[in-house]
């Protein structure tokens, strides 16, 4: 996890999970405020400078002019607001190196929302991560700039069908990747990440197990424990977009190029690669070892994002995009924290439930 230099923090199917877009009655107390007003200005070019340093690789110098004077605003709103904005890593560069006060995966995001003592938290990220955060910090409010922000895999299944795997498989303990809503956590044992996912799978003491909704993380698992893993059909649509194939062509044209996917690969991409890990292994094995020549084998942002800190690593981007991440943007954030919109809340009968899962899962850590 990784938290930014101006970090002020201190320490799908939605079901009854749902995302409450016009529904402000929690908080009223705040109201809304004036939205400000938008205009690249001298003043606006002193106070963003030292961002654009971070960003200048990856966003031409003509476009900084339309993305700083939103940057400003949103960092003074914050203040006001006593908000915190939480950035997955495949946001845009000028979310994640400009406005976010803490960037990394979605546990990790979570986990941190926790402990910051901020009032509002604005996820930067996809529905199911804000559902996650509210889940860790249900005493703060947590908005999610487009409530449309989903995800193929948490989109896959609901929680009538882990209710029917149960049925189908009657005392097969079940686990459940945090890519999924609230009410999918809320019928399984416990949840893993994608780094995680072999000792959560190990910790059951089971000789099956039923692991949902990725089949290609399932799949990846498999090879590494002797349980025998059940799997759903579920795939993220980045990650199964990729090819062994592919990864050699650009292997055959540079041979010491170094290959790093993540674990929703298909197994046979994982195969034809240098390492596999989660979003943080990714980025930290970047960081440590600093390859003259690597390709992230993942959401095309994150390249962005990391070769801003990693000058010395020539990154080759193939780009399979998230369309879900893409949705939020610098004015959708700043929507959010003047009108203070889209507000996620969760029925919390089943937030008790969900929150077990989760809870269980970091104890193991």
């Amino acid at each position: 996890m990784q938290v930014s230099s101006h970090s002020r923090v201190s320490g799908p199917s939605l079901g009854a999970a749902s995302a409450a877009p016009h529904k402000l009655t929690a908080l009223s107390r705040h109201g809304a405020l004036p939205m400000p007003i938008l205009a690249w200005t001298p003043e606006v070019a002193r106070e963003t400078a030292h961002l654009y340093e971070k960003v200048k690789a990856t966003i031409p110098p003509i476009e900084w002019p339309f993305h700083a004077p939103y940057i400003k605003a949103i960092n003074d709103l914050k203040k006001q607001r006593n908000a915190v904005i939480l950035a997955h890593n495949y946001q845009t560069p000028e979310i994640y190196h400009c406005v976010a006060d803490v960037v990394g995966d979605s546990l990790q995001l979570a986990r941190i929302a926790g402990q910051s003592d901020a009032e509002i938290i604005v996820q930067g990220g996809v529905h199911f991560m804000a559902e996650t955060s509210k889940l860790m910090s249900p005493e703060k409010t947590v908005l999610i700039p487009d409530s449309r922000a989903g995800c193929s895999l948490a989109a896959s299944i609901t929680g009538a069908d882990v209710r029917a795997l149960r049925r189908k498989y009657p005392g097969v303990p079940v686990v459940a990747y945090v890519n999924t809503s609230a009410q999918v956590k809320a019928e399984v044992d416990i949840c893993c990440t994608s780094s995680n996912a072999v000792k959560v799978v190990e910790s059951l003491g089971a000789d099956t197990v039923i692991m949902v909704p990725d089949r290609f993380l399932a799949a990846n698992v498999a090879r590494q424990t002797a349980v025998k893993i059940i799997a759903w059909h579920g795939a993220c649509e980045v990650h199964e977009r990729f090819t062994a194939e592919e990864l050699l062509r650009y292997r055959a044209e540079d041979p010491s190029i170094q290959l790093l996917a993540h674990p929703e690969c298909p197994p046979e991409v994982v195969d034809v690669c240098d390492f596999s890990g989660s979003t943080a292994a990714m980025i930290d094995y970047v960081k440590t070892r600093q390859p003259q020549r690597v390709l992230l084998v993942t959401e095309c942002s994150m390249a962005d994002n990391v070769a801003a800190e990693n000058p010395g690593v020539d990154f080759v981007r193939p780009c399979n995009l998230c369309p879900h991440m893409k949705r939020i943007t610098l004015p959708k954030i700043l929507d959010s924290l003047v009108y203070l919109r889209e507000e996620v809340t969760i029925d919390e009968a089943l937030a008790q439930r969900a929150r077990r899962s989760v809870e269980r899962m970091i104890d193991l850590n």
